[in-house]
């Protein structure tokens, strides 16, 4: 690995007779994007706090750029949080909330300025600084929280769900936008997310976790075809899994298998097996769900289970699809998409 932004090493925290985290150990890579997916409980939030320095572990160590800061205190160590909930000043200006924590440190007038009209272009706000936040949009008030924290120049910026309070369109601009403005600055990026399209779509790397540990590390395209465990398999995406008699007589031999929802074409139910290529499973579609740009089928299937299909609605409206409930069907996949998940350990 590359020179190393953070290591944990055996991190647990317990509150009370609840073990929040139970042992994590993790390296990031310095100018990494890397996000923490989970959903709510599983840990990721604790672990990004106890990084900032605004929680204490109950055991392990956490090293910043080799610096171990387990006992530092959060504006001893080089990282900055940005949170959900922005916390400008309203009385202030842009450019003065962008600046204010230089001014706290006492950098002189005419550097903080400059470094904080940088900060305002970093993040393509260096038309702002004499508003108000409350002349902006919601994207706009969240860069400019962005800007308040490259300012201070941190090894390490950490993200707590920073865009959780933002409407579904902004938000998918903003995770384009901070994933451009990340590689722009080369700063090391962590990101706590419960929306795993959040975290497939910025992210260099990714740590799933669940119950307090981490199931899996790695790239969006190794966690979303090649999950780890079946929890990954269920929660990061469509949850699509063969197991027992249904895997046995479906694809051949028994265990857990993963086949993503996309992969699967739905055909009609005279459709011949032919290429040895190809799984085939059939079933009766027991629930249609017209999507805008694509169609949900949830099909039972006869040989037990029931597995989920993604159609492209190239030709299809939302008066056809009604039509395909409680039709019989063939579901066709190529066999390199089955993938077998090893089994929780």
């Amino acid at each position: 690995m590359e020179a190393r932004a953070i290591r944990l090493q055996g991190l647990r925290k317990v509150f009370g007779d609840t073990a929040a985290v139970t042992g994590v150990d993790l390296e990031i890579a310095d100018g990494e994007f890397f996000s923490m997916l989970g959903p709510s409980g599983s840990g990721k939030t604790t672990v990004l706090r106890m990084i900032a320095g605004f929680e204490s572990p109950t055991a392990g160590r956490i090293e910043l750029a080799g610096q171990e800061v387990t006992g530092l205190a959060p504006f001893e160590r080089d990282v900055h949080t940005v949170f959900q909930d922005y916390a400008l000043f309203p009385h202030m200006t842009v450019e003065q909330n962008v600046a204010y924590g230089l001014k706290v440190r006492k950098v002189p007038r005419v550097e903080r300025l400059a470094r904080a009209r940088k900060a305002l272009a970093d993040v393509r706000l260096e038309a702002f600084g004499t508003r108000r936040p409350s002349q902006l949009s919601g994207g706009q008030r969240q860069r400019v929280a962005l800007a308040r924290a490259l300012v201070g120049r941190p090894r390490v910026l950490l993200l707590d769900e920073p865009l959780g309070a933002l409407d579904l369109k902004l938000r998918e601009q903003m995770q384009v936008e901070l994933k451009a403005i990340q590689r722009e600055v080369g700063i090391t990026f962590v990101f706590v997310t419960h929306d795993q399209e959040e975290a497939l779509t910025m992210s260099d790397r990714i740590a799933v976790f669940n119950r307090g540990r981490i199931e899996q590390v790695g790239t969006p395209a190794e966690i979303y075809e090649r999950p780890s465990t079946p929890f990954v398999a269920s929660f990061v995406g469509t949850s699509n899994l063969l197991s027992g008699e249904s895997a046995q007589r479906i694809v051949g031999a028994p265990g857990t298998y993963s086949i993503r929802p996309e992969k699967i074409r739905v055909l009609g139910e005279s459709a011949h097996a032919g290429d040895p290529q190809y799984s085939t499973a059939t079933g009766t579609v027991v629930e249609v769900v017209y999507l805008g740009d694509v169609t949900r089928f949830l099909v039972d299937l006869d040989a037990g289970g029931r597995l989920t299909a993604l159609q492209q609605n190239l030709e299809t409206s939302s008066a056809d699809v009604a039509a395909y409930r409680g039709t019989r069907v063939t579901l066709q996949w190529h066999r390199g998409h089955t993938f077998r998940v090893p089994e929780a350990g």
